[in-house]
């Protein structure tokens, strides 16, 4: 999808207070500062897109949101509860973020449904046939149901990365994180990846999506934030960043991929 073919937004003004709150937050790997006092707010039900160059910090940012990205400075709470450290919080707070990877970590010796239902049964305690019965209607709903019984191998790269997604959805998350989730696909599969994460946005799903598909960003955000150097270069909503940008590193970039 590019921007030129995108459609209006269709996603509803977003619903509630804040959800996830990063607060003058900073992370070094080494000597390298790659999250620079960030300060960021992801309010129930908006979709936030994050833009900018590679090496800009996008992927970190999205990944200290679950901790998969530990910070040195600042605070992360997820609805008013700061991130745990570890243990069983940790987990809990795992179970309520959603995460959607470039590459689709799938467990290539289960099948479709089995890889869906795992969370809901290990994590929330659900029993097999509800577990069962809300994969199949998730399945449905990303459509690939009649893909339950293959296997990840058997599937194409948009189709897998669609049960990523039901995956993903299947432990009622308060909070959906998509780190790039097209760029490991061929242009023919990005759309049916996309129009998937424009109907969540509609249904109101709370989403962070880190991503380079600028015509999703103009569709379905309500929010678009542009990184470089890892900092919040500035953010808005997507009319506005993307038609008269205030910043100049904000023009550069925009002028370049589009």
């Amino acid at each position: 999808m590019t921007a030129a073919e995108a459609t209006p937004s269709g996603a509803p003004p977003s619903s509630g207070g804040p959800l996830v709150v990063l607060d003058h937050v900073n992370k070094w790997f080494g000597d390298l500062h790659v999250l620079q006092d960030i300060n960021l707010t992801i309010n129930k039900g908006e979709v936030v897109v994050v833009i900018g160059p590679s090496g800009s910090g996008k992927s970190t940012l999205c990944r200290a949101i679950n901790r998969l990205e530990t910070i040195q400075e600042g605070t992360i709470k997820l609805d008013g509860q700061p991130l745990p450290d570890e243990g069983k919080d940790l987990a809990r707070l795992r179970a309520e973020v959603g995460m959607v990877f470039q590459s689709f970590n799938l467990f290539a010796h289960k099948t479709i449904l089995e890889n869906v239902t795992l969370g809901p049964i290990k994590v929330r305690g659900q029993k097999k046939d509800d577990a069962d019965k809300r994969a199949r209607e998730l399945l449905e709903r990303v459509g690939i149901s009649e893909q339950s019984n293959k296997y990840p191998a058997q599937l194409s790269g948009g189709q897998q990365q669609r049960v990523a997604i039901a995956r993903a959805l299947a432990m009622n998350p308060k909070v959906m994180l998509f780190d790039e989730p097209t760029s490991a696909l061929d242009p023919e599969m990005i759309k049916e990846v996309l129009d998937v994460m424009v109907q969540l946005a509609r249904e109101g799903m709370t989403m962070l999506v880190v991503s380079h598909e600028m015509g999703f960003a103009r569709a379905a955000a309500h929010k678009v934030v542009f990184m470089d150097n890892g900092e919040v270069i500035e953010s808005g909503p997507p009319e506005q960043l993307f038609t008269s940008p205030r910043e100049e590193r904000t023009r550069k970039f925009l002028n370049h991929i589009l």
